[in-house]
């Protein structure tokens, strides 16, 4: 030990994060049990590194006692006084013990100690950061693709991206920059594992807080969003202020911030739903691009009964339904869509929007 050996303890500290004093601590802790172990010594002993010099020194200590038992851990009232007439009963005296050879044991026992220290502490930075970036984007680069997971390199550790997880119509190719969305990190004896996905519908919002000012702002908020990762998407926004369009803000000038969404997505469709606090204008704003000319409303069953024109009709309901179903998991309603000439004859009409086009954006 020597003050090369203090200076790395030092430099460690600042470029791992690493207390310097938890390092020395546990090199101490660990030279103890070396100290134990190599000399079959059954001593009460300290062990202490001089943070100023780096010399250590080995102390066998005793308890003052009236009468005594043990004498690797104890010593007389008598004993002790004769070297101090301070020292009482309880008093605790130390003697040096520092077996010459001990240099070359405590040497290889301080760099594992501080190669562990270093691991766990790094894993347990890792961790933190990590777990605080939970529902959060990240970027990686992928490393490998084994029996379906990929593994992905985000710089400080590797993540996982599931085959569960994963979006059925992408190709993943070894080497490609990647974003993902954080869904859990755990903490497991091998370090942090990182989960991540693609089909998460918290990826678009994401998404759309990095590429929309206003909703990063607060002006727009994101109230909705139903997704089937790789085919289509619905998502309903709000405007706080009244001199911004909700719609018009995610869609951007020429179409470039929904389009750049898209393109990371991989053609992935996605409607932008003007929100309303009127369910009828809000359901019939979810079947956008359809037409809608009447929704009528269950509040009991949480059903709405929606009239469409003949030739909206297929449109409303989408390729196998998704239209639809997408409408319906985003507004939380059940969605009756029936055709104007199939649907029955009423005279009060709950709502009409025949000839709006209901200022959603869809691309």
């Amino acid at each position: 030990m020597n003050i090369d050996f203090i200076e790395a303890i030092h430099d460690i500290e600042k470029e791992k994060g690493v207390s310097s004093d938890i390092l020395f601590e546990a090199i101490e802790q660990a030279l103890l049990s070396a100290y134990k172990k190599n000399f079959g010594s059954s001593q009460n002993a300290r062990v202490h590194i001089d943070r100023a010099t780096g010399e250590f020194i080995v102390f066998s200590r005793k308890e003052v006692v009236e009468e005594v038992m043990d004498e690797n851990a104890e010593i007389s009232l008598k004993d002790a006084q004769e070297i101090n007439l301070k020292y009482e009963i309880g008093d605790i005296l130390e003697f040096e013990v520092t077996p010459r050879n001990f240099g070359r044991i405590a040497a290889q026992t301080a760099k594992q100690v501080v190669v562990q220290r270093i691991r766990e502490a790094e894993r347990g930075i890792i961790y933190e950061e990590y777990l605080n970036r939970e529902n959060d984007i990240v970027t990686g680069q992928i490393q490998r693709i084994e029996s379906g997971n990929i593994f992905i390199d985000l710089g400080k550790t590797e993540a996982i991206l599931a085959s569960s997880e994963q979006i059925p119509s992408e190709n993943y190719l070894q080497n490609e920059r990647i974003k993902a969305y954080v869904l859990e990190v755990k903490n497991t004896p091998k370090g942090p594992q990182i989960l991540l996905s693609r089909t998460h519908p918290g990826l678009l919002k994401r998404l759309f807080e990095l590429e929309v000012p206003e909703i990063h702002d607060g002006i727009v908020e994101i109230k909705s969003i139903a997704r089937e990762a790789g085919s289509r998407s619905k998502i309903s926004v709000h405007s706080n202020d009244e001199n911004v369009d909700p719609v018009g803000a995610c869609v951007g000038p020429k179409g470039m911030r929904v389009q750049t969404i898209v393109n990371e997505l991989n053609g992935e469709k996605v409607d932008i739903v003007r929100y309303s606090n009127d369910q009828i204008k809000y359901v019939a704003n979810a079947l956008s691009p359809a037409k809608v000319i009447e929704v009528k409303i269950n509040e009991t069953d949480k059903v709405a009964k929606v009239t469409v024109p003949d030739y909206q009709l297929s449109l409303a309901i989408g390729k196998e339904g998704q239209n639809a179903r997408l409408a319906a998991k985003l507004t939380n309603w059940k969605i009756d869509i029936k055709s104007q000439s199939a649907a029955p004859k009423d005279e009060e009409i709950v709502a009409e929007y025949l000839d709006d086009d209901l200022t959603n954006g869809t691309l």
